[in-house]
Parts: structure tokens; C-alpha cells; sequence
């Protein structure tokens, strides 16, 4: 998007009927609010107002979309502990997977952002401009077309489960690096052994600078302290791939 495309767009110039097919030809349908989608689709380097740029909305589409994710694989692992389920979920939409999955689904080339601007060439501004379009989708459409169209044109062609599964992720690690840049004392503590089921189960609670921040549980203690950690990550709010990156964004 040129310097006047993206005036065009902000002034009014840019008219109904082309942006709802440049939505139409990315996104598989025709928008109804238009206002969302302009909302969803600008970065804070072109507009710094939250009623103007796509903050509030990746925060809504963001749980929006977790939401959607959490029954998907609740309805497709029936028999499955809460610990590979969370593990799934965060696979499925980390920051660095929801940015290739914008990328290839073309939202980069309806997104509106500074492209002068080079710190935003190594940020997932494009995984967050897809969660801003999963919440313009909701306030449109209705929770039960978002969940259709995640269904569709998200988890079915760019999610292969079989591949996720097979795909290891060492929250450990991930948190102990968060830990030592930050200066903070990390450790995995057994909470709990017990039998059940006829095996032993452990609970394993991560615990930075003396409190507990996440547990988790499983039948040996180093997937235990996986789980945990993964949760911590996420409650922490640092379980998205590139979070330095995308904290240095241009407010």
C-alpha cells in the first residue's frame, strides 16, 4: 500500500465497493460494518488513536480466536488430558504461526502500516492484524459465522494436526530465558505425586521469585513441568513468539 493508497483509504477516496472486494478476494466474503475491517486492518504507525487502529480489536479477536481453537480440540481429542490440549492450543495460534498464516492468506497486502518504518520488518504485525480481523469478523457476523470462517479459511488448510503433534515445544526453556534476561529466580517445584488410574501422577507448579505463577500435571514429572511452563508462559503474558519485537512497535 502506497503513501496514497493509504490517504485514499483514510480520506474517504478509497470507495465501499473496491475495499469490500479487496476484503472479498482476501477474507472469502463481503463485509457488512465496514468500519471494523478498516479498524482491524491499520497498524499504530499509520493511526495512533484506539478507535482508528487495530489494538482493541486484537485483543477481542485474540480471545475470540483462542476460544474457537480450545473447542475445536476439545471436540477432536475426546479422550485427551487438559495438558495435550493446551499444549495444542499453544501451537496452533503462537504468534509466529498466526503471522504465517496472515501472510499466506494475503492479509500483508490489505493491511494498512508504514512500511518505511524497518523495526516492523522483523515484528508479527500481520499474526496481530489477523486476530484485529477475527474480532471485526465477530462484531459483524456473529460468533457462530467467526467460528465457521476460522474453521475454514484457518485451522483446516493451514493447521495440520498430525504435524502439530509431532511438533516439540520447549516452554522450558522459552521461560527460563524470560527469567535470566529479566533477573528473576525460576524454579519447577513437585506440588503433588499421587496414584491414579494406577499410575503415578505428578503436579509440577512453576514458580518465579518465590510464587506460583502455573501448575501442571502429568504422568512423568518433565511433561508436568512442560504444561506449567507453557501456562506460564501464557499468563505471563510472553508465551508469543518475537514478543521483543513486537514490543518495540512504534506507539
Amino acid at each position: 500500500m502506497t503513501i496514497v493508497g493509504i490517504l485514499d483509504f483514510f480520506t474517504g477516496n478509497e470507495s465501499h465497493a473496491s475495499f469490500k472486494k479487496n476484503i472479498k478476494n482476501v477474507l472469502g466474503f463481503r463485509p457488512d460494518k465496514i468500519a471494523l475491517y478498516k479498524a482491524a486492518l491499520t497498524h499504530r504507525s499509520v493511526r495512533e488513536t484506539a478507535d482508528e487502529n487495530n489494538e482493541r480489536l486484537e485483543y477481542l479477536g485474540d480471545a475470540i480466536l483462542s476460544g474457537i481453537v480450545a473447542d475445536f480440540l476439545f471436540k477432536k481429542y475426546p479422550y485427551r488430558e487438559e495438558g495435550f490440549l493446551t499444549e495444542m492450543r499453544s501451537k496452533m495460534v503462537n504468534r509466529n504461526k498466526l503471522n504465517e498464516i496472515a501472510l499466506k492468506m494475503g492479509i500483508k497486502k490489505i493491511t494498512y502500516y508504514n512500511k518505511f518504518d524497518n523495526s516492523l520488518k522483523v515484528s508479527q504485525i500481520f499474526g496481530n492484524t489477523l486476530e484485529a480481523v477475527v474480532g471485526a469478523i465477530y462484531l459483524d457476523k456473529g460468533f457462530d459465522k467467526t467460528r465457521k470462517w476460522v474453521l475454514k479459511s484457518i485451522i483446516l488448510p493451514h493447521l495440520f494436526m498430525e504435524d502439530l503433534e509431532n511438533l516439540e515445544i520447549n516452554h522450558k526453556n522459552k521461560l527460563y530465558g524470560w527469567a535470566n534476561k529479566g533477573g528473576k529466580n525460576l524454579d519447577f517445584e513437585t506440588l503433588d505425586e499421587r496414584m491414579e488410574g494406577g499410575r503415578r501422577l505428578f503436579t509440577v507448579g512453576a514458580v518465579v521469585d518465590g510464587t506460583l505463577i502455573a501448575e501442571g500435571k502429568a504422568y512423568n514429572k518433565k511433561d508436568a513441568s512442560q504444561i506449567a511452563a507453557a501456562l506460564a508462559l501464557e499468563k505471563l503474558g510472553i508465551g508469543k513468539e518475537n514478543e521483543e519485537a513486537h514490543n518495540q512497535e512504534p506507539k
